[in-house]
């Protein structure tokens, strides 16, 4: 069975069982500094929240139910239909300055090797792990068999024109040009692959 850590429940929006889709987002920062974000941004009124967090170990947070939403999407209809995982991910990275390694928008330190490719005005991005990547095949099995959600993954992340209507598995950059995540770090081949192996 799935292990999915139970952390303090956030305050969803409402409720929604009629759910299409599974959007991949990351966090953009570590893990902690986005738990303390999302508990504390707003002054305690956050309502822009996923429903599981995967950090970098492979370990599954659950922070609203799945028949539940939140305002993470800026169209109500999107978080309805979602559910929504993020993984932790620093996303695109600079070269920092004072040091050798990198940095990401708020000044985290990466000092690893990094992903290159130029996309979207980037050109370095923290990886994801292979243990994330196993973590989250689990969980979108158990979500898809759950909801009823096809295990069909739009394959890159890359814009798509009416995304919103699709069924199954997205990412944010699908739905948005500015959106950087996931990061072209993540393998969707290796993801695919795992999803039709099972």
């Amino acid at each position: 069975m799935l292990k999915i850590n139970e952390v303090e429940k956030f305050k969803h929006v409402g409720r929604s069982k009629n759910k299409k889709q599974i959007l991949l987002t990351h966090t953009s920062r570590n893990f902690k500094d986005y738990m303390y974000s999302l508990k504390y941004r707003y002054n305690g009124n956050n309502k822009k929240l996923p429903h599981y967090i995967i950090d970098r170990e492979g370990n599954i947070f659950n922070i609203i139910a799945p028949d539940t939403y939140s305002e993470y999407m800026d169209v109500s209809s999107h978080n309805k239909k979602s559910i929504i995982i993020t993984l932790e991910n620093l996303g695109w990275l600079r070269k920092n300055p004072l040091k050798n390694g990198f940095i990401n928008w708020i000044g985290d330190e990466y000092n690893e090797k990094v992903y290159e490719r130029k996309w979207r005005g980037h050109h370095f991005w923290q990886p994801y792990t292979e243990k994330q990547i196993y973590s989250l095949s689990m969980l979108i099995d158990e979500l898809c068999e759950q909801f009823d959600i096809p295990k069909l993954s739009i394959g890159h992340n890359v814009k798509v024109d009416k995304i919103e209507n699709f069924n199954g598995i997205t990412s944010k950059s699908n739905y948005d040009v500015e959106s950087t995540d996931l990061n072209p770090a993540f393998n969707f081949d290796i993801f695919i692959n795992k999803k039709e192996d099972e």
